[in-house]
């Protein structure tokens, strides 16, 4: 299994936002995707997961081994947690939840429903459900958002164990997140420059 970006540009709208953007995963790799607000992470990852097309270059992966988390939780309001879970097992056809449960301290909550729940239990019960995909890339934007640190530290023990078992992770965070092994790219050197900034002629016209 292996994840390429080649020469990859982005566009947000009617801006382009990334240009060139070039890496290759292997099983095991985990990218830590950095840069300030407004550069163009979330829109990568929204490439990547074949949401959006790209402007120009190409992403390699096979789709069907993606399981993507971006800022919305995905969970079901009117649904106890484990009925949450279990939809997402019956979607991605794996097992009962219990050890999905159990593996992201969801246990004591699993009759409780969703619409109880707080935004840091909330992304916990969304995160949850790429334990139960049983797919080898996992594509997350902001994933730690609302989690305390003991929390924290529970998904990246998760995100260390998959790339460990031969999983490829993409992880867009402000955090220092210690995952064995990750490396980090600053999406800054891929930033498209500007009208004006492509052409200085042009700067008394944009």
């Amino acid at each position: 299994m292996t994840l390429t970006a080649k020469s990859l540009s982005c566009r947000r709208g009617d801006r382009m936002v990334l240009t060139g953007v070039t890496f290759t995963l292997a099983a095991g790799d985990c990218l830590i995707l950095r840069g300030p607000n407004g550069v163009g992470k979330s829109t990568l990852l929204r490439v990547l997961a074949g949401l959006a097309p790209p402007a120009a270059g190409s992403v390699e992966v096979d789709v069907d081994q993606i399981a993507y988390a971006g800022h919305l939780d995905g969970v079901k309001p009117q649904l106890s947690v484990a009925e949450n879970l279990g939809f997402w097992a019956g979607v991605y056809g794996s097992g009962p939840p219990i050890a999905t449960l159990q593996h992201f301290g969801l246990t004591d909550l699993a009759e409780r429903f969703a619409h109880n729940l707080s935004a840091g239990q909330k992304r916990r019960l969304g995160l949850a459900r790429l334990h139960l995909s049983g797919r080898s890339v996992w594509l997350l934007d902001e994933p730690t958002v609302s989690l305390d640190a003991a929390h924290v530290a529970l998904f990246e023990q998760a995100f260390t164990d998959h790339c460990a078992g031969g999983g490829i992770a993409v992880i867009s965070t402000h955090l220092d997140l210690k995952i064995p092994g990750a490396r980090t790219l600053n999406l800054g050197q891929f930033k498209a420059k500007s009208t004006a900034e492509a052409n200085p002629f042009l700067e008394d016209f944009v």
